[in-house]
């Protein structure tokens, strides 16, 4: 997690909502991503759409059977949907997220009946210095 709050330091410093994300398969980092929706023009470029996206094209497979996402903060119903299709086995976020989170707060999709993937989750690690990070970065801007 300590690796992903650095993507999301990267991600602030170019202006981003800092969030970072990195997955990991066989004990080994295969992708990394950083939020990047302003400087790409891309409402879907959330950090974790973007560490599937190069986890994919390292695997040469959009599913990516074994493998764990680490996030810096709740995934929303976007990024929910796109960790199942892809098969991720565990998610680990940092900060929850109680207004749009789509793991355990404003929907649980990591065992909703009409997905056919179930993904085993873990939040709250390392969530002040994860979540201090959104709230000072959206403390400046206010």
């Amino acid at each position: 997690m300590r690796y992903a709050i650095r993507l999301a330091q990267r991600a602030e410093s170019l202006g981003e909502v800092p969030i970072g994300a990195l997955i990991v398969k066989h004990d080994k980092c295969i992708a990394e991503g950083w939020n990047n929706s302003i400087a790409s023009h891309d409402p879907t470029a959330h950090a974790e759409v973007v560490a599937l996206r190069h986890a994919g094209k390292a695997v040469e497979n959009y599913r990516l059977i074994d493998a764990t996402l680490y996030v810096t903060l709740e995934p929303c119903v976007m990024c929910m949907g796109a960790i199942s299709h892809a098969r991720i086995k565990r998610l680990v976020f940092g900060a929850f997220d109680p207004k749009r989170g789509a793991v355990c707060n404003a929907l649980s999709l990591t065992d909703a009946p009409f997905l056919n993937h179930r993904v085993d989750w873990t939040g709250g690690v390392l969530e002040m210095e994860c979540g201090d990070l959104l709230r000072d970065f959206f403390r400046a801007r206010r």
